[in-house]
């Protein structure tokens, strides 16, 4: 059948009658298994989300309105409780679990009329960045079968290229949703810190998480975030959405002031991923975009810093899973430490393991002052140079990862290589302002995305300033 519609279309032919949501979802549901080589997929919800459809067309044929999002089927990263299928984020230690609750976000969805149709692979935990690190398989990017999607939330990446849905939502704890979108030729929208609520979500760190969508448009990606965003009594980190609509877009490039990242240009980047980014610079500044080069000195220890503040908080938050309230427990334990040990053992993968252990070292009171506390001052200092920097300008631009998408395999032996692939991503993160990965052409017949950061809570504009660079084709 092709591409989907926008999310807007899909929505209005459902609440018109001239489409079934039955119809979207077995659509949907027939594309989960068609493209189940690529593995994006870690379950599918089809008996809800065949029963939810059937009641949307219900409320359809009565001449009632049944939301913005009407019939939309979606696809959720596995680490978001949802009803339909376990929520296990790619690990043995959860593979049993059934979610008592829903996400926040999903709720959201839902309460606008969109249907969950499937549960997308990840690493485990989001601990990665290139789903390799799931427990149950390797999901495979949609343009080369032998090339990785981007992690963690690489299974909603790839679910979206396949068109298995119109949007999938993600996790970003460094850069899981943009690096992902980069490789899979999507957009990959990380809103700003708090803006959407994490409730219901499984924590990776919890100071640099961050929910978003990951859609075939920056319009698409718009109108989730309208639906998601805003202050949720569930999590006392949300923040107050802007009262104007992320879906109505003021999209402009002419007098914008764009700074384009010198650090970002000169860490290592392939020739064509250069080249698709300078020429990605020329469009805009043809169309109107004033372009400076700016330089935020204290990038290049933003992704040491990251594995430090991030590892501890890993290392804190995966301390509920021991085999006793939920999830994997080991029935050969014989006392209570041997199955905490043996269900943490048995549970938990090896870059599960290796998180849990730095964050544990750099925690302690031997190394806390010489690791954590200067980890902490070094993000204070990143704050402050993109806070300087967006006084100067309106977008921040570089590429999103410093290659294309890696081969399976290629990095899984080295855990210093594959951190890089993050390099580009993490500092938006530890500063939690918002920043979006555009499709900005392609390297040798890979995707290649472009990478626009915007201002604490400039979400709206950022999103607008997209779209504009989105319609220039």
């Amino acid at each position: 059948m092709g591409s989907w519609s926008s999310l807007k279309e899909i929505a209005n032919q459902v609440n018109s009658g001239e489409v079934k949501a039955v119809q979207l979802a077995e659509r949907s549901l027939g594309m989960v298994e068609k493209c189940s080589e690529y593995r994006a997929i870690i379950a599918a919800a089809k008996e809800r989300a065949l029963a939810r459809a059937g009641e949307i067309d219900e409320k359809v044929t009565k001449g009632e309105k049944a939301g913005r999002l009407a019939g939309v089927p979606f696809i959720a990263k596995d680490n978001f409780l949802a009803f339909g299928a376990n929520t296990t984020a790619a690990s043995n230690i959860l593979k049993p679990f059934s979610a008592p609750y829903q996400a926040t976000a999903i709720e959201k969805l839902e309460a606008e009329g969109a249907i969950l149709i499937a549960k997308s692979n990840l690493d485990a935990f989001a601990h990665g960045s290139s789903t390799e690190n799931s427990d149950f398989f390797t999901t495979k990017n949609p343009h080369d079968q032998v090339r990785v999607p981007g992690g963690s939330s690489g299974g909603s990446a790839a679910a979206v290229a396949l068109d298995i849905a119109p949007f999938a939502l993600g996790t970003d704890t460094g850069g899981s949703i943009r690096q992902p979108a980069g490789f899979c030729g999507v957009v990959g929208y990380k809103p700003t810190y708090g803006l959407v609520s994490r409730s219901g979500v499984v924590a990776m760190a919890s100071s640099t998480d961050v929910i978003g969508p990951l859609a075939a448009s920056v319009a698409d990606a718009g109108l989730v975030l309208d639906v998601v965003a805003g202050r949720d009594e569930l999590d006392s980190t949300t923040i107050e959405r802007d009262e104007k609509s992320y879906a109505d877009l003021d999209d402009q490039i002419i007098g914008k002031r764009v700074g384009v990242i010198k650090e970002y240009m000169s860490e290592g980047l392939t020739s064509g991923v250069e080249q698709a980014v300078r020429n990605s610079i020329k469009k805009l500044q043809d169309s109107g975009a004033e372009i400076t080069e700016v330089s935020l000195p204290s990038l290049p220890l933003a992704l040491a810093t990251y594995y430090i503040v991030c590892p501890a908080e890993v290392s804190s938050n995966l301390a509920r899973y021991d085999g006793q309230r939920y999830g994997y427990f080991d029935s050969s334990a014989t006392d209570l430490i041997s199955s905490y040990e043996l269900s943490r053992e048995k549970g938990f993968g090896a870059e599960a393991k290796r998180r849990i252990m730095i964050g544990t070292y750099v925690l302690s009171s031997g190394y806390y002052d010489a690791y954590y506390k200067k980890a902490q001052l070094v993000r204070t200092k990143i704050i402050n140079e993109f806070s300087e920097a967006f006084s100067k300008f309106d977008i921040l631009l570089g590429p999103t990862s410093p290659t294309t998408a890696f081969k399976i395999g290629a990095r899984t032996h080295d855990p210093l290589s594959m951190y890089l692939s993050d390099i580009m991503t993490v500092a938006a993160n530890m500063s939690g302002n918002p920043a979006i990965s555009v499709p900005a052409g392609e390297s040798e017949g890979l995707p290649v995305g472009v990478q626009f950061i915007g201002p604490m809570r400039g979400d709206r504009s950022l999103l607008g300033f997209a779209k504009a660079y989105g319609d220039l084709g």
